[in-house]
């Protein structure tokens, strides 16, 4: 069953390697659109000092994590480089029941998983212009310890190997103006 059939709004998955840009394309975009929404994950890792609880993440207990996978709250969960990830069902529920354009900005893991559920979702990855500029976003960002930025681009090869099979859109973040607008172009073809 297509559960977005009874639904106004729509499904826009934006997946992509830690570091490609996904946040800033995503807020650009729905600064540029009427009636977006962008969907804020939860999370149990920990929050940094330039994030904001509920503008970047919902930072979250591993039991309180649980709590809500237990209770079915999550349109998709998953463990990303030691971390649990998720998107709250009902938030995602609402937009959409409002007719809103829903931007799931979430991993190829979870993309999958919400694909089965919304079949009309619309799939968006977000490539770097190379690993190497990749890798530069990743030490500028501060985020990543060495151990961690190694397995975050180790994983960034295997996100990208499967962008090929299952996303319709692809799109280049070299020049974040041209990233936005080939992503707003996207999502204009929606309506």
């Amino acid at each position: 069953m297509n559960e977005t059939k009874d639904r106004y709004g729509k499904v826009v998955i934006v997946s992509g390697p830690s570091g490609v840009g996904k946040s800033t394309i995503c807020k650009e975009v729905a600064g540029r659109l009427n009636n977006v929404y962008i969907s804020v994950s939860v999370t149990t890792r920990p929050r940094s000092q330039a994030e904001v609880d509920g503008r970047d993440y919902w930072f979250i207990s591993e039991n309180e994590f649980q709590r809500r996978i237990d209770k079915g709250e999550l349109l998709e969960y998953a463990e990303v480089f030691g971390h649990l990830y998720g998107t709250p069902k009902d938030k995602v529920e609402e937009a959409l029941q409002d007719a809103r354009t829903v931007i799931l900005e979430i991993d190829v893991q979870g993309a999958k998983k919400v694909k089965r559920i919304y079949q009309d979702a619309v799939m968006i990855f977000v490539f770097p212009p190379s690993q190497r500029e990749l890798a530069e976003r990743m030490k500028l960002r501060g985020r990543e310890n060495g151990q961690s930025a190694e397995e975050r681009l180790e994983g960034a090869s295997g996100e990208m190997a499967a962008a090929w099979q299952y996303y319709k859109h692809m799109v280049i973040n070299e020049d974040l103006q041209q990233a936005v607008n080939e992503m707003v172009e996207i999502i204009q073809g929606l309506q």
